[in-house]
């Protein structure tokens, strides 16, 4: 069930209650249907027509095979299938770009019950969602990928963390930009604050909104793996369609 299922009055009680002191939509965000009282964010139709990939229950998928050789994972996963011009785009477009925050949090909800129904995933103790710089914070309103963390962890019923791990420099927009470029952008803009000791001996979920070549997360999880006994697996909301 999403944490959507009921309308916001009750949610407005709730640990996350300032997130949803929005204009609640009445309507599907992606096909404009009327929502019924047992709906929200989308319908039911639309939601019945989510790309699931069912990563989560498979060891070795394509996510977890893109970081082979290149930095330490425990396990990997993506919730949908992302394809140009398709619902997962848009829904992706409208939660980074026209304020839809309550997009990344309905979908972080839906990973975050997959995530733990699996053996793989349901040892996490903490969600840190993939750094934005403050300047982009400032200019797009919110972190996507932490609207997607809260979401998350309201499902599994772990702890967030926006602090440990920081993006220091405002890198280039990753778009357009070979695997190696994407790489190169973003190798060394990470780093660690002094809480990160919290995260010693803890399998920690990182999440972001879609992987792609993987670069943003690997430079993530190099610095992350730099702390004493850390588990770090990966959660992103979509990644290409094979």
């Amino acid at each position: 069930m999403s944490p959507f299922s009921k309308k916001p009055h009750s949610l407005l009680r709730r640990p996350l209650g300032a997130l949803f002191q929005l204009v609640y939509p009445e309507s599907c965000v992606y096909c404009g249907t009327g929502l019924s009282i047992n709906e929200s964010i989308l319908c039911s139709r639309c939601e019945f027509h989510l790309p699931l990939t069912g990563f989560h229950m498979q060891a070795d998928n394509p996510v977890e095979m893109l970081f082979w050789g290149r930095t330490e994972l425990v396990s990997a996963t993506s919730l949908l299938y992302f394809q140009k011009g398709e619902m997962v785009q848009q829904l992706i477009h409208k939660l980074k770009y026209h304020q839809r925050s309550y997009i990344g949090v309905y979908l972080g909800y839906l990973l975050g019950q997959q995530l733990k129904e699996s053996p793989r995933f349901n040892r996490i103790r903490k969600i840190i969602p993939v750094p934005l710089h403050p300047k982009k914070i400032k200019l797009r309103g919110y972190n996507q990928s932490a609207m997607i963390a809260l979401g998350v962890a309201r499902a599994m019923e772990v702890d967030t963390d926006f602090s440990s791990l920081f993006r220091k420099d405002h890198s280039q927009t990753q778009t357009k930009k070979s695997r190696y470029e994407r790489w190169e952008n973003v190798s060394k803009i990470f780093e660690l604050a002094p809480s990160y000791n919290t995260l010693e001996n803890c399998h920690i979920l990182l999440v972001d909104d879609v992987i792609t070549t993987g670069a943003t997360i690997e430079a993530c999880v190099n610095k992350l793996n730099d702390i004493h006994e850390i588990r770090v697996s990966v959660a992103s909301l979509a990644c290409p369609a094979l």
